[in-house]
């Protein structure tokens, strides 16, 4: 399995990928990866740039997932939150939607690539 969190301490970057599909099990895995990442860093130091460029549009089930995955993000305090999707104006108003309801659309830009 490739490593789905990667932290560069010099730029002050974590990066994430952030599949379109996930199991029960790759999920709970990610969460214990996130967890000790994070315990390695001062997170409000760091920008997070998530790779959402496999994402489609997100279902009613998915969506509910990513806003709580977003309010995790709101926890540990990141600076700031770049999601970078493909080009698709749904799914990046359903991104907005979400990071307005966990409340960090502050600190998240969305960007097409």
């Amino acid at each position: 399995m490739a490593e789905l969190i990667q932290v560069n301490q010099i730029n002050k970057v974590v990066s994430i990928t952030v599949a379109s599909k996930v199991t029960m099990e790759e999920a709970q895995l990610f969460a214990a990866e996130y967890k000790n990442k994070m315990n390695t860093i001062s997170p409000n130091e760091y920008t997070l740039e998530a790779d959402c460029t496999s994402m489609k549009v997100l279902t009613p089930d998915l969506a509910a997932s990513l806003e709580e995955v977003m309010k995790m993000y709101k926890a540990t305090g990141f600076k700031k939150i770049t999601v970078q999707i493909n080009p698709n104006s749904t799914l990046k108003l359903q991104l907005s939607r979400l990071s307005r309801k966990a409340d960090i659309a502050d600190i998240v830009s969305i960007v097409e690539l």
